[in-house]
């Protein structure tokens, strides 16, 4: 199986080797390395510049001859160099061929000028979905998630996220438990914690500068269905509950409330793609106290309800039914 990865020029790096590396990991596991072979596609001859002041050798570039493409994956570059207009043209010919593309952070950029997402749902990296959405909006753009599959399209935040993809794409092929064996062995996680997002609330835990406030972060996380009051919070770290409000949102940029709500909607994310558990249980472990209220909140911050969530998300491979 083809994976061909379009690397433009000043490429991330990460964008290439992260999935490149899940895809032969694979091959290895499986014992069969042309299950899937890799190839780097130039946009001109010569080496391709990365970013980490690294190099790429293209095995092909677009002005070779064609070959048969399974998956076709283009790279983002984050410097938003000029377009080459020979390889929009390229993708609108190639494109069509092949049984499923997608792209990886700025990637989706070619893509979209070459006509090929108008009426998508797509995703990149929150700091050019902006920027997206202005320059092209026939797209659907979804910042918050990590990828996005659209029937034979799929999209990537970038970075770290196109070896989210990768292995999402692995399950899709050869199922879950090949997948998990690859993420276990590249020490990954098959579905982050916060389940699609870009923005979970356990990277925000990372970010309060007091060891008081990271402590009740952590404190959050691990009892979702504990009183998580802000008097309750304050009572943990040893603070008045208006001193701990205030530090807690100078610190974080957010109020103790809206770190609790993104905490239990991202355990609830989790729960629905990757367990059979019914809709009401999980809202219990998750601190929403009903299925209604878990309900509101999913319609609120997402525009979805949770049985929805789980039937987007949950993938081809899950044999367990999801139970209302």
């Amino acid at each position: 199986m083809r994976i061909v990865i379009l690397a433009p020029p000043n490429v991330q790096s990460l964008d290439v080797v992260g999935p490149a590396e899940v895809f032969w990991e694979a091959a290895r596991r499986l014992g069969d390395r042309d299950a899937y072979t890799v190839q780097v596609m130039g946009t001109k001859e010569g080496p391709i510049a990365g970013t980490g002041s690294l190099r790429f050798l293209a095995d092909r570039t677009i002005y070779d001859p064609d070959e048969p493409i399974d998956t076709l994956l283009v790279a983002g570059d984050p410097s938003f160099g000029d377009i080459d207009p020979a390889a929009i043209a390229w993708l609108r010919r190639r494109a069509p061929t092949v049984r499923r593309y997608g792209s990886i952070c700025t990637g989706v950029f070619l893509l979209a000028a070459a006509g090929l997402l108008d009426g998508k749902r797509v995703t990149t990296h929150w700091e050019c979905a902006d920027k997206l959405m202005a320059e092209f909006p026939n797209l659907t753009v979804d910042a918050d998630q990590i990828f996005i599959h659209d029937g034979a399209l799929c999209t990537a935040a970038g970075v770290t996220s196109g070896i989210d993809l990768a292995l999402s794409l692995l399950e899709e092929d050869h199922g879950r438990d090949l997948a998990l064996l690859v993420a276990r062995y590249m020490v990954m996680f098959l579905k982050r914690p916060g389940g699609q997002s870009q923005f979970s609330a356990h990277l925000a835990a990372q970010t309060a500068s007091r060891t008081a406030i990271q402590k009740s972060q952590q404190h959050v996380l691990e009892n979702l269905s504990s009183d998580l009051s802000v008097e309750a919070l304050a009572v943990q770290a040893g603070m008045s509950p208006r001193n701990f409000a205030r530090i807690f949102r100078r610190d974080t940029n957010q109020t103790p409330a809206e770190f609790v709500a993104a905490a239990r909607l991202d355990a609830a994310r989790r729960m629905l793609v990757d367990s059979p558990e019914p809709l009401q249980r999980i809202a219990h472990i998750c601190g929403f106290g009903s299925g209604s209220s878990m309900r509101r909140a999913f319609l609120r911050d997402l525009g979805v309800t949770p049985l929805d969530y789980r039937k987007r998300f949950r993938t081809s491979t899950d044999s367990v039914l999801a139970r209302r």
